[in-house]
């Protein structure tokens, strides 16, 4: 998945808002703050994972069968942990005969995504169809869009004898300043070559490269439609509120069952409803470019367990000293790192914006 992170950061904060971030995101409400538990590490896990799961399928089979009277649910799957707690979750609500797998696989895909996915829908006893999408990608020109511009980088690049990707360097993580993305090519005999990305270059690889979450998503509607089944949108609350999905691809949906749980609690989710062993050991990936990358070397920048409890804190108005004290950290990094999240939400907006129609009769 490919989200855009735009390289022209707004203004900076204002010494009203650095007040309100020091001592915690705003809009946290005086009776909450004074409710929450202290900071700690095991903050982020869920207590009562059978609850939670409960509670979720309850709400997935309403919203599905009587809100929008529709007979079962569609999900694309590629052996991710994020989709695969989905398919399990949706098994639970509604059965396996009332949930379909999608695998949609590509030229850059790694084979593995189709293994797992294999494993995963024979585990839950769904039905699955493989649609190989390269024809299509192709037909859009996806590929040598993508392909033109790595070229403008590196003028010896060829898909055929070299891989690539992009990705986000870490320098500025703690430090204010924004992501920075680099275009790495790798020869066949290994030979690396990393290169800081142009504006131009950058957006229209990233453009092109989101034509393959377009057209899942069209793939996975069509099918959704002939049956009359609703669509699983798969992001984690981390892709939604830090804009790590494709607008009208991978962050559509009819409904999100996972949209507002961290990474660690989808894995527990993940752990206690049986999803396999080999999907819940992978490192998340983006699977999108050619060369093997992983989700924290291109976005995230940190590891999710590390994330998790650093946005946790942010987002639950705890100060950058009382998450420091307890992640061994100094607050003025982790000062660096809040503002970083605040940033990244504010520059993420649109992404999450429905179209506006309010332009007459209002």
């Amino acid at each position: 998945m490919i989200s855009f992170v735009p390289f022209v950061v707004k203004k900076n904060l204002t010494t009203k808002e650095h007040k309100v971030l020091t001592k915690g995101h705003k809009g946290i409400k005086s009776d909450r703050m004074n409710r929450r538990k202290p900071f700690s590490k095991d903050i982020i896990f869920l207590d009562d994972i059978e609850s939670v799961v409960n509670k979720i399928t309850a709400k997935m089979r309403e919203d599905v069968l009587n809100n929008f009277r529709r007979n079962g649910a569609v999900i694309g799957i590629s052996g991710g942990i994020d989709s695969s707690v989905c398919l399990a979750l949706a098994v639970r609500a509604f059965g396996s005969d009332k949930v379909l797998g999608i695998m949609m696989p590509e030229h850059d895909s790694s084979p593995d995504s189709e293994l797992l996915a294999r494993e995963l829908a024979d585990k839950f006893g769904i039905r699955t169809i493989k649609e190989d999408l390269t024809p299509t990608l192709a037909g859009l020109k996806c590929y040598e869009r993508r392909d033109e511009a790595v070229k403008r980088v590196f003028p010896e690049y060829d898909p055929k004898t070299y891989k690539m990707k992009i990705g986000v360097r870490q320098s500025g993580l703690f430090n204010n300043l924004p992501p920075l993305f680099t275009l790495t090519i790798i020869s066949k005999d290994g030979n690396q070559k990393d290169q800081l990305l142009t504006a131009k270059d950058y957006l229209q690889i990233v453009a092109a490269s989101n034509f393959k979450q377009r057209s899942r998503m069209a793939m996975v509607y069509y099918h959704a439609e002939s049956l009359h089944f609703a669509v699983i949108g798969t992001p984690n609350k981390h892709e939604q509120e830090q804009g790590f999905f494709v607008k009208f691809g991978d962050g559509a949906g009819d409904i999100m069952p996972i949209g507002n749980l961290y990474k660690t609690q989808v894995y527990q989710l993940a752990e206690y409803l049986g999803v396999p062993k080999a999907i819940i050991n992978r490192t998340p990936t983006t699977d999108t470019y050619s060369a093997e990358q992983t989700q924290e070397e291109f976005f995230y920048q940190l590891p999710f367990n590390l994330m998790d409890r650093y946005w946790y804190g942010f987002e639950n108005g705890y100060s950058p000293k009382e998450v420091a004290d307890v992640m061994g950290e100094t607050e003025q990094r982790v000062e660096a790192l809040f503002r970083n999240f605040e940033r990244k939400r504010k520059t993420t907006e649109y992404l999450r914006m429905p179209p506006v129609r309010d332009y007459y009769g209002i």
